[in-house]
């Protein structure tokens, strides 16, 4: 579990085709030095399981139905990740309970200036919308958001400077694709809510 708070900008040291997955090494000084194999570390908001550690860097593998779901076949070397270790007891719940399990890809549709900050305007799969609600969270490339406004086709989050420094979506642009993760919280009502009939 994670809550969507950014520790550190990672950069993709290797990223290749490996029997239809993807063999991926992050160089993540700050993380690497307290993470062991068999880890849970999330990669731009998607939980991989840490393979080897190898002083600044840390592999994974990404199978292909992770693959299907995120934006992870497109990391090439050089690209900045945004990286954060599991929660752990004791720590705390900064952002929103975040599970790393990326619900769906969602495109940038725009990006406009904000004060000091940025507005970012995301088109949301149609499955995915109904989770959606104004001043809710959703997970951006694993960056907890506050929805700033629903639109018809997705939403509007603003991203204060800090944000802008601390993670990568300072480098959005329209046309980019980004995971997208919706409150798991949603999700449990609708089921239960389902499950009584309602």
């Amino acid at each position: 579990m994670f809550t969507g708070i950014v520790r550190e900008i990672g950069r993709v040291a290797d990223a290749r085709e490996d029997g239809g997955g993807l063999a991926l090494e992050v160089e993540a000084p700050e993380t690497a030095a307290f993470v062991a194999v068999g880890d849970s570390v999330s990669i731009n908001g998607c939980c991989l399981t840490v393979e080897s550690v190898d002083d600044e860097r840390i592999a994974f593998r990404a199978v292909p139905e992770t693959l299907a779901r995120t934006t992870l076949g497109g990391l090439a070397p050089g690209a900045e990740v945004n990286v954060e270790p599991a929660l752990r007891a004791g720590d705390p719940l900064g952002g929103h309970i975040v599970q790393g399990h990326v619900d769906a890809v969602g495109r940038v549709a725009a990006v406009e200036q904000e004060g000091e900050g940025l507005r970012i305007r995301v088109e949301v799969p149609e499955g995915l919308r109904r989770y959606c609600v104004e001043k809710g969270s959703i997970a951006i490339d694993g960056v907890s958001l506050t929805i700033a406004r629903l639109q018809d086709d997705g939403v509007e989050v603003a991203l204060v400077p800090h944000t802008l420094e601390a993670t990568t979506l300072s480098s959005l642009a329209p046309g980019r694709d980004v995971n997208l993760e919706a409150d798991v919280l949603a999700k449990y009502v609708e089921r239960l809510l389902g499950s009584r009939g309602g």
